[in-house]
């Protein structure tokens, strides 16, 4: 690597972004009062985030701004201004998880390099270089990467790639979560996760339902805390250029703590990468004391999963403060000021004179006039102490020259504004580099599409909302909306494929054996088109680098199976079928592809996809708000967590079978968990299922694109009663009497924080 690795440290506040800068960060990651995936942590005002920036950059160090969360279509209108007096200041990078902030920002501040947050979960070539073609500078992997992985990525496309290095690990996939969002309306996509990954779970089977959580390890979910001190070499040789932190809900001591550490074992390595490389038994130490939770684990660089990633036991965070090594204080902190020089010249009748230099870049002032001293005149070494009094500027004197004739007089009021003034100046010049002029903010209107403001000053009913030319928008009618069915199994296949009402299909990849999936798939669109269906091949959830290698050798004969279209869950999926020639117009998004906004839905055109299935974390007003268009979920357990851990191997052992498993919760609920042993990950779905057949009215008024069933674990008898919930709620005559008996509105009347 030709490039110098960069240590990426978190700062909650400005208090902290100071001490990591001391203990040798190269760049800080924070959030403003606004779009923070940390939206409990105390955070930047307006006014100190401006400050940190020019402190920052005095540094010769680097401030990312996150705006990491999924925003809402009001939200959006925010952005422009909220952004607006960073970007003039100099932020160096935006870090940004919705394609609708991406796009906003590539089309409003071109001049802002932007950062592909982990919360868009990019797990292979494929996404990186989709998102680098699309306006981004930097990729910050999925944390379940393997070293291999992250190496592949970084040969195949050349991207700026950042990765986690110490601090809390998800048990899902980021950007994959809803466990706190349905549980309890936070959502981890907005920054407002509840952590109910680190409570107590059992994990049992459909036979053992009834066991004793107490004859069981109790917390499966809550993963212990990276630490990748030790394999440093083998990061950097994989190709990450920014080694990340994580910790913006931390402390100072820990910050500053981890990154000292860090820093140390960076300049030892790079110094002489030759040499044995050895992290000490006391400074491993130490960074368990500044905080652990059961432990450390170097994560996913060396391994899939395992139990010995795993805490088991209650994840309280274990610290020892009291065998800490690294203090924070005023007078260390002064010792980091930067050194500038300078040349003092005071002569009789002239204005006193100042020069400053600092890395290359030259300041001169002048003063008051110099006088003959009628008393006292100055002495070197008093006018040498009053300038060096530098106090809280971010310069101290490493070099003063002074020439001072003989019998010269000036107040020490005027020496004291001389340097000040001369300080001023030279801050003025030093930020005059990273300062932009302000964008056009004409051009930061929504262009061909009524702002959410507008949409709601209008009657719900009468409306004529404006939408993305390649749609129309119809008046809300008793016809029937086209109706989607994923289906999971065969049988759920079969029972789809009799229903008149059906209209299209999703077949899940993991429902046909791999070895034949292109013949099976040929043999079931064929009799898909019989029936009168479309039949679409729905990508895993989740498609990493091996994954994509087995599509890639066998696509010839998936894409020669006449699928009438694909349903893709990941950026890695979208860039594949492009890549691989398939026309954009029969790629369906699902809604992993986050459409909280219509800048969003701009953000997903510009990477060519145009059908999409709408978020089930927005309420049926916000869904109304996005205006005409994609595909609504009414039916189906909704999952809540994608991961590449697997319950089953960790609490018992491997079985290489698929099957479906339980997770019972404290209040005796029960999280049906799925094993898909092909891609290897789990998902956990949530407790009942989503059915909104009694809102069929209200979602008719909405007029979605489509609506789909979705289909996991139901067999036989319950596929047929939801299709006939179906047909019941399509004629006006369900009978809530003989409903389902459990179900969730999910965020259809709520929405979420």
């Amino acid at each position: 690597m030709c490039k110098k690795t960069e240590l990426l440290a978190p700062a909650g506040s400005f208090e902290i972004l100071k001490a990591v800068i001391h203990a040798g960060a190269d760049a800080v990651y924070a959030a403003g009062n606004r779009f923070g995936a940390r939206a409990y942590a105390a955070n930047f005002t307006a006014e100190e985030m401006l400050a940190a920036i020019d402190y920052v950059h005095l540094k010769g160090k680097r401030l990312y701004l996150t705006v990491n969360t999924l925003l809402k279509e009001q939200e959006i209108e925010e952005l422009y201004d909220y952004l607006c007096p960073f970007y003039e200041a100099g932020l160096d990078a935006v870090i940004v998880q919705d394609m609708g902030v991406l796009h906003f920002v590539r089309e409003q501040f071109p001049k802002l390099p932007i950062h592909a947050s982990t919360q868009m979960t990019v797990t292979g070539a494929y996404g990186a270089k989709l998102l680098l073609e699309n306006g981004c500078q930097r990729i910050v992997t999925a944390r379940e990467l393997s070293l291999a992985e992250i190496s592949h990525i970084y040969q195949t496309t050349g991207a700026e790639i950042e990765s986690f290095v110490h601090g809390a690990l998800c048990y899902s996939y980021s950007g994959q979560c809803l466990l706190s969002s349905m549980i309890g309306g936070r959502s981890g996509n907005r920054g407002r996760c509840a952590q109910p990954c680190r409570l107590p779970y059992e994990f049992c089977q459909m036979s053992d339902k009834s066991m004793n959580s107490k004859q069981r390890e109790n917390y499966p979910l809550s993963l212990k805390d990276l630490c990748a001190i030790s394999i440093i070499p083998e990061l950097i040789k994989s190709g990450i250029h920014s080694f990340k932190i994580e910790g913006r809900m931390k402390q100072a001591e820990y910050a500053a703590g981890v990154t000292g550490i860090y820093r140390k074992y960076l300049d030892l390595y790079e110094a002489n990468p030759g040499q044995r490389y050895h992290v000490s038994a006391a400074d491993y130490q130490q960074l368990l004391d500044l905080g652990n939770r059961c432990g450390f684990t170097d994560g996913y660089y060396k391994r899939h999963n395992g139990r010995d990633m795993v805490t088991f036991h209650k994840p309280s965070h274990e610290k020892n403060h009291g065998h800490l090594q690294f203090a924070i204080s005023e007078d260390a902190a002064n010792e980091d000021k930067e050194k500038i020089k300078g040349n003092l010249r005071l002569s009789i009748n002239n204005p006193a004179n100042l020069v400053l230099e600092y890395n290359g870049i030259r300041a001169e002032v002048s003063g008051d006039i110099v006088q003959i001293a009628q008393k006292q005149p100055l002495a070197r070494q008093t006018v040498l102490e009053k300038m060096k009094k530098t106090g809280n500027t971010p310069f101290q004197f490493g070099q003063l020259e002074l020439e001072l004739e003989e019998n010269s007089f000036l107040p020490v009021g005027a020496l004291n504004e001389l340097r000040r003034a001369g300080i001023s100046r030279l801050t003025e010049l030093v930020l005059q580099k990273y300062r932009r002029l302000p964008p056009n903010k004409q051009t930061a209107e929504p262009k061909g599409l009524k702002t959410a403001r507008e949409i709601a000053s209008v009657n719900q009913q009468d409306q004529d909302i404006a939408v993305p030319k390649r749609q129309s928008c119809k008046r809300p009618s008793e016809t029937s909306l086209p109706l989607s069915v994923l289906t999971e199994t065969l049988e759920q296949f079969e029972i789809s494929l009799k229903q008149l009402q059906t209209a299209r299909i999703y077949l899940e990849s993991s429902a046909l054996e791999r070895e034949h999936l292109g013949s099976e798939l040929k043999n079931l669109t064929m009799r898909a088109h019989e029936a009168g269906k479309t039949c679409y091949l729905a990508l895993p959830h989740i498609f990493r680098m091996e994954t994509a290698k087995w599509y890639e050798t066998y696509w010839q004969q998936i894409s020669g199976a006449g699928a009438d279209g694909y349903l893709v869950r990941s950026l890695e999926e979208l860039a594949f079928l492009l890549e691989m020639g398939v026309c954009s117009s029969v790629i369906q998004g699902d809604y992993h592809l986050y459409v909280f906004s219509r800048e969003a839905i701009r953000g997903w055109e510009m990477l060519s996809l145009k059908q999409y299935t709408l978020p089930v974390e927005l309420n049926a007003r916000e869904v109304r708000d996005l205006g005409c268009g994609g595909e609504m979920i009414i039916y189906g357990y909704q999952p809540v967590m994608f991961s590449a851990h697997c319950l089953q191997k960790n609490t018992r052992e491997c079985s290489q079978r698929e099957r479906v498993s339980y997770l019972k919760d404290r209040y005796g609920k029960f999280f049906p968990v799925k094993n898909y042993c092909k891609e290897c990950y789990n998902i956990i779905y949530n407790i009942s299922p989503l059915a909104l057949f009694h809102q069929f009215r209200q979602i008719q008024m909405i007029q979605p694109a489509s609506v789909r069933i979705s289909f996991t674990m139901e067999e036989g008898r319950e596929i047929e009663q939801v299709f006939q919930y179906y047909r019941q709620a399509l004629a006006g005559t369900l009978d809530k009497n003989s409903y389902l008996k459990e179900f969730t509105n999910g965020h259809f009347k709520r929405g979420v924080e």
